[in-house]
């Protein structure tokens, strides 16, 4: 079994994570302060270098004024 962060479903995760980032009119630098995190914690899991955990996608569905459960239902859809 692959590791799920090689997967094509992690990427698509990942690049709408960026998407939602952009949308929200956020830098990364911008977002990296709203979670008291380094800008590294997210261009590292931007480009798929590092997993986030329930938490931290909670966290970072929060300030990107994302609805969880819609997000992965679509993520879901776009397999």
């Amino acid at each position: 079994m692959q590791k799920s962060v090689h997967s094509r479903s992690y990427k698509v995760f990942c690049e709408r994570l960026v998407a939602a980032r952009h949308a929200a009119g956020l830098t990364q630098m911008q977002l990296a302060k709203k979670l008291g995190r380094p800008q590294l914690f997210v261009a590292k899991y931007e480009r798929g270098e590092r997993r986030l955990d329930v938490i931290e996608f909670l966290e970072v569905a929060g300030f990107l004024k994302l609805e969880p459960g819609s997000f992965v239902v679509k993520l879901q859809a776009a397999k």
